[in-house]
């Protein structure tokens, strides 16, 4: 039996994170602002790429952990659950103000920019100890195999990343004016990535 809830969860918190301001989704707005929207998307399509990497790595990896003992698995719950609470006090210490900085930006071809965000997804541990903090606690059926469960959050991640950062590439000029002309918009995403973080690590232990 599947927990359609935790699934919806799953994909609202996604969406959140994929929306707060991060190394991708700044690098997506950057391109699209210098190169053209075609080059945002490239580059969104290479970053959700190689998240189907860390989704297998993740996938077979813990999955064996949970067959093995679950007393490790509820472990590295909990790891997951601190490492999101550092995450958000790592925010919360940082700079609210959005740097959109466009000049110096080389120009590279859509094959550049699609190979460059899969290997900046792909060899970021910090996307590795991100996917092992976050998934875990979103497992969503008893009797469906833990590898396959995975795939499918994998999958739901990717699908709404993709949406959401296609949606930035897209409308990179508009987001630029808006928080160019809304001093405060870069405060108000920074308490939502606090917000959110926090919310997680909870769901994840209750």
């Amino acid at each position: 039996m599947l927990n359609y809830d935790i699934l919806i969860s799953f994909a609202l918190a996604t969406s959140a994170l994929a929306i707060s301001p991060g190394p991708d989704n700044i690098f997506v707005l950057v391109q699209s602002i210098t190169n053209g929207k075609a080059y945002g998307i490239a580059t969104v399509c290479g970053l959700i790429t190689g998240c189907i990497i860390h989704t297998t790595l993740l996938a077979f990896g813990i999955s064996a952990i949970i067959s093995a003992n679950e007393n490790i698995f509820f472990g590295i719950k909990l790891l997951g659950a601190i490492y999101l609470l550092y995450l958000a006090y790592k925010v919360y210490t940082s700079d609210a103000s959005l740097n959109f900085d466009s000049e110096n930006v080389p120009k590279k071809s859509l094959k550049q920019l699609f190979v460059q965000g899969f290997f900046m997804n792909v060899l970021n541990p910090k996307v590795t100890i991100f996917f092992l903090a976050f998934f875990p606690g979103f497992l969503f059926s008893e009797s469906m195999s833990t590898v396959w469960q995975f795939y499918i959050l994998g999958f739901v991640f990717m699908l709404v990343s993709f949406v959401i950062f296609s949606l930035i590439a897209l409308l990179a000029g508009q987001i630029k004016a808006y928080t160019l002309n809304h001093k405060n918009s870069g405060l108000v995403l920074k308490w939502l990535q606090i917000i959110v973080f926090i919310g997680i690590a909870v769901f994840i232990l209750f």
